[in-house]
């Protein structure tokens, strides 16, 4: 039974059905992701490009600290103002942009002058990679808010979790995919002059394929029906859907639009006056700032030089890398499978539950295994194998297909993008202090850091973090805007 927003019960959804409109749904999906397979690769190949880079270009540790974080600090940026401009100017146009992006920024990077004509880091050809950086992470953190959304707002909602996630399998594909590029390249090529510019030239291709594949797409018919065009909203979900599913539903969104009219609805200021809302709000900051705590992205940015610490040669380190690259994908399939069928809040405490035993591991092997030890970067890399496993089977996942169904549609982008933001400097401030970190305490101390955070996190979860499986998005409106969300349901 779905519940109306104004908490009336309304008749059940006509099943989901079989046929070419599942098909459509599934090639609509695939096209959106490609801004996540970008998402991935763009963040990854730095892990393996930026030691032949910075050997070419002359950069210090301080520079190479700040090449890779300008991505991170400028997609915090990207997730703020394209969850906004999403609401306004639209799902599919805003993905289109993003492709723009990722293409010109991945040129930037590509020609950005040598040393040799310009200097070294103090010269222009450093201040064009930074262009070229600041540009991806502005498409990068545009995808991580707009995608996910879109997919959550196509999607029905008995596959919701299945297909908002596809989006996070693409990102780890496009991390593996650039650890795999990495390691081919580094271990083959690698002597040859500029071969870091090839690792980044690669992503040119899926933004290629990102910008031509969405001119095709239709737009969200959550955000058409938001605009008040109910008959194209119902055109679009005639193309994924049965003729008396797309009926259900548009109508279903018609009475949500009727019974919000004359409710103001400004952004900040809706949020702002509504309690409910902005505890949601506060949740998704919490969530996004407690996954990037468990410090997932330091493996996936610096996995290289971890290995190296525990006892891996430079190349050995490239190649064992691609390890984690792999659990990732795994572990994303196995995620997209439990999806629809277990609750989003077991899921996120068994998640920070293994992490947190993982992070003790990783400290305790390092601290015990002697330095030369030959078993000790084995049992390191295994430790890391498990605890990257075990993030994206149970939170990585989880997360996003969460953060783009809690909020009401009227802030759904917005509200995205304060939550992404919140991810992306956490995940910045991460990035710019792993190393340091790791330099001044050893890989033990800061892996019982992660720990102690890791352990934080599980109680914020188990305390406040509510349960949005197998409701619609219009029914999760009204229970997150009337605080009923909080309420436990009858099983």
């Amino acid at each position: 039974m779905s519940v109306g927003t104004a908490g009336k019960s309304r008749t059940p959804l006509p099943p989901l059905g079989t046929g070419a409109h599942r098909s459509r749904l599934g090639l609509v999906a695939l096209v959106a992701t490609f801004g996540g397979l970008l998402f991935g690769y763009d963040t990854g190949v730095v892990n393996g490009a930026l030691s032949p880079m910075s050997q070419e270009l002359g950069l210090t540790p301080f520079l190479e600290g700040w090449f890779t974080s300008s991505l991170v600090f400028a997609a915090a940026i990207g997730a703020m103002v394209c969850g906004r401009l999403s609401d306004g100017w639209g799902r599919r146009k805003t993905i289109i942009l993003l492709a723009v992006l990722f293409f010109v920024g991945t040129a930037f990077v590509v020609f950005a002058p040598g040393g040799d004509t310009y200097g070294t880091h103090t010269g222009f050809g450093f201040g064009t990679l930074i262009v070229g950086r600041v540009l991806l992470g502005l498409a990068v953190g545009g995808a991580s808010t707009v995608v996910p959304v879109f997919l959550a707002e196509l999607a029905p909602y008995e596959i919701r979790g299945s297909i908002a996630g596809r989006n996070e399998l693409m990102i780890v594909v496009g991390q593996l995919a650039a650890f795999v590029v990495n390691a081919i390249i580094g271990n083959v090529w690698g002597h040859i002059d500029n071969i870091w510019r090839v690792m980044f030239a690669v992503c040119a291709l899926p933004a290629i394929a990102l910008f031509f594949g969405m001119l095709r797409m239709p737009e969200s018919p959550r955000w058409l029906v938001n605009r008040g065009d109910f008959a194209g909203a119902e055109r679009v979900l005639a193309t994924v859907r049965t003729p008396e599913r797309a009926a259900a539903e548009t109508a279903d969104l018609r009475a949500l639009v009727e019974e919000e009219r004359g409710e103001e609805h400004l952004g900040w200021r809706a949020i702002l006056s509504n309690r409910n809302l902005l505890k949601i709000v506060f949740i998704g900051i919490g969530l996004g700032i407690a996954q990037q705590l468990t410090g997932i992205n330091s493996i996936m940015y610096f996995g290289s030089q971890v290995l190296e610490q525990s006892g891996f040669s430079q190349n050995a380190a490239l190649i064992a890398n691609v390890a984690p690259g792999v659990i990732a994908v795994i572990g994303a399939i196995i995620a997209l499978q439990m999806m629809d069928r277990i609750d989003r809040r077991k899921t996120f405490i068994m998640g920070f539950t293994l992490t947190t035993i993982s992070h003790l591991l990783i400290g305790i092997a390092s601290l015990t295994l002697p330095e030369g030890s030959p078993v000790r970067p084995w049992i390191i890399l295994a430790l890391v194998v498990i605890f990257v496993g075990s993030m994206q089977t149970f939170l990585n996942v989880a997360l996003w297909v969460y953060l783009s169904e809690i909020f009401p549609l009227h802030m759904r982008g917005i509200g995205m993008g304060i939550s992404v933001f919140a991810l992306w400097v956490m995940n910045g401030i991460v990035a710019l202090f792993f190393l340091p970190l790791v330099d001044g305490v050893g890989i033990s101390s800061t892996f019982f850091v992660f720990a102690v955070v890791g352990a934080l996190a599980l109680f914020f979860v188990w305390k406040w973090v509510p349960e949005t499986r197998g409701r619609t998005l219009e029914a999760l409106e009204e229970e997150v805007t009337t605080g009923m969300i909080y309420v436990p349901r009858k099983k």
